[in-house]
């Protein structure tokens, strides 16, 4: 499993927003500039994060981009399943998913696991912590 280049970038400017006060507007060129996020592709990730309530945008002179939640309630969980969907490492463990063989599919089972840890420590990581580390 490798995340998509879209969820680098989310990341990325979500780190960016957690480094100044809770609130504070940014406009997507510092941002852009910054993380070194071409800006079509910035104005995309910003339109997934803003969908997932995880940005509030405002236009204008005085416009740009705030975190609509304090960087504490933010995980990496959060953010990538803004970006890619529901983390799911296999179609079976995908929410809403039927197989017929779901029952005794050992396969099933050693993936789920692998699936809970994942979710597990991406639900540790939060957006405050990764701001920290920068």
């Amino acid at each position: 499993m490798q995340i998509t280049r879209q969820t680098e970038y989310a990341i990325r400017t979500l780190v960016e927003l957690a480094t100044v006060p809770f609130g504070q507007l940014v406009s997507t060129r510092a941002i852009s500039e910054r993380q070194d996020i071409p800006a079509v592709f910035l104005k995309k990730t910003v339109q997934l994060l803003a969908h997932a309530g995880l940005v509030q945008t405002q236009r204008g002179n005085q416009g740009g981009v705030k975190l609509a939640q304090p960087p504490e309630a933010v995980t990496l969980a959060d953010i990538i399943a803004a970006t890619e969907g529901k983390i799911a490492l296999n179609i079976c463990l995908s929410a809403g998913e039927y197989c017929p063989r779901q029952s005794g599919c050992r396969i099933r089972r050693a993936l789920g696991r692998a699936q809970q840890a994942l979710l597990a420590e991406l639900e540790k990581e939060t957006l405050a912590d990764l701001a920290a580390t920068e």
